[in-house]
């Protein structure tokens, strides 16, 4: 699959949040990512799910961020959640040093706006033996 990539321009809602928030924040993502994809949902492949938080101060749990925007991307992207066989799942603080040289451009966009941002890219899944 091509790599597929948006960025969430706000604070992440954590796994744990209200129920009723959760459901908001999840349409908000499902929003972004239907207005970014160009593709056909993608299933019988398994598929990488990376995620950069740049973050502020007192962030969620990296881990608590993941589910919700996952679920957000099923019947968009990929058919079924269970085609996720890799996930990287980063958390910066805005006001850490980065070298921007190499960062994607919607990161960079993320990163010159100052504010709380998720960046999510979408692609294939590689060996094993690739991330080792």
């Amino acid at each position: 699959m091509q790599p597929f990539e948006f960025l969430i321009p706000r604070r992440p809602l954590s796994l744990q949040a209200k129920r009723s928030r959760l459901v908001v924040w999840k349409q908000y993502v499902r929003d972004l990512a239907q207005r970014s994809w160009r593709g056909h949902t993608v299933s019988g492949q398994d598929v990488r799910l990376t995620l950069v938080y740049m973050c502020g101060e007192s962030p969620p749990d990296t881990d608590n961020i993941i589910k919700p925007i996952q679920d957000s991307l099923i019947g968009i992207v990929f058919g079924d959640d269970s085609q996720i066989s890799d996930v990287d799942s980063h958390r910066r603080f805005l006001d850490d040093p980065i070298d921007l040289t190499t960062l994607p451009e919607l990161l960079l966009a993320g990163i010159a706006s100052a504010a709380e941002c998720v960046y999510v890219r979408v692609s294939d899944s590689l060996g094993v033996e690739s991330y080792l």
